[in-house]
């Protein structure tokens, strides 16, 4: 069937409109890192209104000593000059508009993967580029999912939009295919199973890799800079683990649905492909973080750590297997 090149062009364009949003939204993120940051440093650095009097040799009452306690607390209300509405300092301004705008974006992120799907009239799944996309909407749609459930998460936006803003420039420029038919190999409603269920699931793994790798940052360091906004430790080891639970049937699913399309297109349902082999390693690295989650001793930090393994396991496969090695998956570009 021939591409429709206008709807192709107008997906390129939402997706480069997307790219631009999710920045902004980092942006913003960042900027209300900023501001609390500041706030925080003026609160340890604050000085009683009688410091100076005594150190002029004057008698202070230690009754009468006064802070501004928009200084002394960062998280409460600015001056009344440093907010134009009462009651929302500018950090609160500044995280709200960025989970807007990363509404927003995730809703042209949808908008640009649902017109290259019919502008070429498959499931829009079927190269590298595409399939970047795919995983990078799903984690953005798991991060916006785990903060609606839970808004005190949302110091992590910037973290998450971070690889999600990398990858999506490496699909928009290094990896970006025009609009084409696949090749006949992958025509098959195995691809839509296959391919829909090892995005998601790839999607969720990266939210919960990126919590455990602050969770670490939270645990080991003596604290102070931005560690100051981010959530307790606690929470970020729970909000791992919680999405990682839902993501490994998932990517259980998704291996197992890949057999069977290996099955039908190549004869057999295993055949210890690079790609399936590192896919199962992978596979073995999030059992053993969940193992490591329900064992004494390896709940916190050693379990933390297996899941940072398992990211790094999973984005090597998703990448580095498709791009550099040879094998029975190379010419799809797609896991």
């Amino acid at each position: 069937m021939p591409v429709n090149e206008t709807l192709a062009t107008y997906s390129d364009y939402a997706f480069h409109s997307a790219v631009g949003i999710y920045l902004l939204a980092m942006a913003l993120h960042l900027g209300e890192y900023a501001r609390v940051r500041v706030r925080a440093v003026l609160a340890r650095e604050a000085v009683p209104a009688g410091a100076l009097a005594e150190r002029a040799g004057a008698v202070v009452d230690p009754a009468a000593t006064v802070v501004d306690p928009a200084v002394v607390d960062p998280a409460g209300t600015p001056p009344e000059s440093d907010s134009p509405r009462p009651g929302r300092s500018w950090p609160e301004r500044f995280g709200r508009m960025a989970v807007a705008l990363t509404i927003l974006g995730a809703l042209v992120h949808i908008a640009s993967v649902a017109i290259r799907g019919f502008a070429v009239a498959r499931w829009p799944w079927g190269n590298m580029y595409e399939f970047i996309s795919a995983v990078c909407l799903m984690a953005v749609l798991t991060w916006l999912y785990v903060l609606r459930r839970n808004p005190g998460m949302r110091p992590l936006g910037a973290f998450v939009l971070l690889p999600v803003e990398v990858l999506l420039f490496l699909a928009g420029s290094a990896l970006y295919v025009k609009a084409a038919p696949v090749m006949p190999a992958l025509q098959s409603y195995w691809l839509t199973i296959h391919v829909t269920a090892v995005s998601l699931a790839s999607g969720l793994l990266m939210v919960g890799g990126v919590a455990s790798v602050l969770f670490l940052v939270r645990r080991y360091s003596s604290g102070g800079g931005f560690l100051d906004v981010l959530p307790a430790a606690e929470t970020l080891d729970r909000a791992a683990y919680r999405v990682t639970v839902f993501a490994f049937p998932l990517y259980t699913f998704a291996v197992i649905a890949g057999a069977i399309w290996a099955e039908a297109a190549w004869g057999r349902f295993w055949g210890w492909d690079p790609k399936e082999t590192v896919a199962f390693i992978v596979w073995v690295v999030y059992a053993c973080y969940l193992h490591a989650r329900a064992t004494a001793g390896w709940r916190t930090g050693g379990a933390a750590w297996i899941n940072v393994v398992g990211l790094i396991a999973m984005l090597f496969n998703l990448f580095f297997i498709n791009l550099v090695t040879t094998g029975l998956h190379s010419y799809a570009g797609v896991g």
